[in-house]
């Protein structure tokens, strides 16, 4: 099986629907938060990731950020979502870092998570970051492991209301 990252298009319409939809009916957030953000339809889902992937036209509050879809060549399935955010602001700097990530319920300890995050390592290399942050609810182990799979060095943990946010970065 060969796996590869790709932006999302037309084709992939009724996979994202189908990977929300597993990922609702498991009574989970999306994570990540970039595979659907606010959009009802595909279309506005589309013409977001485009806006966010050229950084035009999106929030003062917001950064560019490319959305990509983990799926295995030659197939429209999607396994997984990775959203790459090329700067830090404030808050992504404390509690969301560079990439977040989110494999499809069905389809996890697979490994996928961890081929997912060294793939889109080349993506940010590609970008020209040097190091990226990579955050994790403390109680993520899943997470975890896979960020320290691909290299990464806890650095702290902060408070993020109730919960802990781990802190880890990846040097490039």
């Amino acid at each position: 099986m060969t796996l590869k990252l790709v932006f999302p298009n037309e084709e992939h319409e009724q996979e994202w629907k189908d990977i929300i939809q597993e990922m609702e009916e498991a009574g989970e957030k999306i994570v990540p938060y970039a595979l659907k953000g606010d959009a009802v339809k595909y279309e506005d889902y589309l013409e977001n990731a485009r806006r966010y992937s050229t950084g035009v036209g999106i929030p003062k509050d917001r950064v560019p950020s490319g959305i990509f879809f983990l799926v295995n060549e030659g197939d429209k399935r999607i396994l997984g979502a990775i959203d790459i955010r090329y700067e830090l602001n404030d808050y992504l700097l404390k509690y969301g870092g560079h990439i977040g990530y989110g494999i499809r319920p069905k389809e996890r300890k697979n490994g996928y998570a961890t081929e997912m995050l060294k793939l889109a390592l080349d993506i940010c290399r590609e970008k020209g970051l040097k190091k990226v942050l990579i955050t994790c609810d403390k109680n993520n182990l899943g997470s975890a492991k896979t960020m320290v799979n691909n290299g990464a060095i806890l650095e702290n943990e902060v408070e993020n209301g109730e919960e802990i946010t781990q802190r880890y970065w990846i040097e490039l």
